[in-house]
């Protein structure tokens, strides 16, 4: 069925925020896309003339879409080489979606984005639609088809459960931007203590190299034993340039709303690290170097002011 041009604009006044649900609910921007993509091709096939709110029709065929692609990315997760983590976004990429408000930034954040892995499809629906968007529970039962209490008792599950691994409180960004700043100084020194003293005690490392890059699938834990594999990262060498295929430039940016480490080699990002940052120290360094994961990171480096590097490692 041919869309009008009015058919065209009421999808397309909708799809910011069809972007920014799905890359929630799936942690990567390419299924994302694929996802809304998807859900365009539905609006093409209805009955549009007797949809009233597109808003609310197009939430629910992309909650659906993404459910049945939450429950196979449990099963192809299983086979996937080393350890999954999100797809990184910075600074700017309008699939954030909305920062208004503490809970629409935190939604977004690496950090919670990697515990709503824990979560199950329903649960992880309701959290992003009722936490992030702000959907009352009547709507969200009305798209999963269950009843609005249980909607509520799902949220309350799916929010205990992303509190218990956020039990840190985070500090203001310009403090956290120095304490990356503080960490490249002390990771490029060639002292494990400096690293030490940023650290929290129980401190975690982890990488995502898809099979297709050399990372840490099991993480570093402990400040100790992730300083140690700090200051080895950076250590200068001719094997790492060689793997990497040159000196790379390291900048201090922002991906997901927080401050992070950004890689560079001739204008293709090569990896993002990104830093949780407690009042305590850094407790987590989660770092995406899978090529694949990597793509539009790339694309939003090339368009943006980024300045110039802090260091060239290696």
């Amino acid at each position: 069925m041919a869309l009008t041009a009015n058919d065209t604009a009421r999808f397309e006044a909708c799809m910011p925020r069809l972007q920014a649900i799905a890359y929630r609910l799936l942690g990567s921007a390419s299924d994302a896309e694929d996802a809304v993509q998807d859900t365009f091709l539905r609006w093409q096939a209805a009955d549009t003339g007797r949809i009233e709110i597109p808003e609310a029709w197009l939430t629910k065929v992309l909650t659906n879409l993404c459910l049945n692609q939450l429950t196979s990315a449990r099963a192809r997760r299983e086979t996937y080489v080393g350890q999954w983590l999100p797809e990184p976004l910075l600074s700017g990429d309008p699939m954030l979606g909305p920062a208004d408000t503490a809970e629409q930034r935190e939604s977004v954040s690496y950090a919670v984005l990697v515990l709503m892995e824990r979560l199950t499809p329903n649960e992880r629906v309701v959290y992003v639609l009722r936490e992030a968007f702000d959907y009352p529970h009547r709507r969200i039962a009305e798209i999963l088809d269950i009843t609005e209490p249980a909607c509520q008792q799902i949220f309350h599950r799916a929010k205990k459960h992303v509190a218990e691994g956020r039990t840190r409180t985070e500090i203001d960004e310009a403090a956290a931007r120095r304490i990356v700043e503080e960490f490249l100084t002390a990771a490029t020194s060639g002292r494990t203590e400096p690293l030490v003293r940023l650290l929290t005690a129980d401190a975690v490392a982890i990488g995502d190299g898809g099979g297709k890059v050399p990372a840490r699938a099991k993480a570093f834990e402990g400040a100790l034993a992730v300083a140690t594999f700090m200051r080895g990262l950076f250590k200068p060498g001719k094997a790492k340039r060689a793997i990497v295929g040159g000196s790379p430039e390291v900048h201090i940016s922002n991906a997901n709303n927080a401050p992070a480490v950004v890689v560079v080699i001739d204008g293709r990002v090569i990896g993002v690290m990104c830093l949780e940052i407690t009042a305590e120290g850094i407790a987590a360094f989660r770092s995406q170097v899978n090529p694949d994961k990597l793509e539009r990171a790339t694309l939003r480096w090339a368009a943006s002011d980024h300045g110039e590097p802090l260091l060239i490692a290696f």
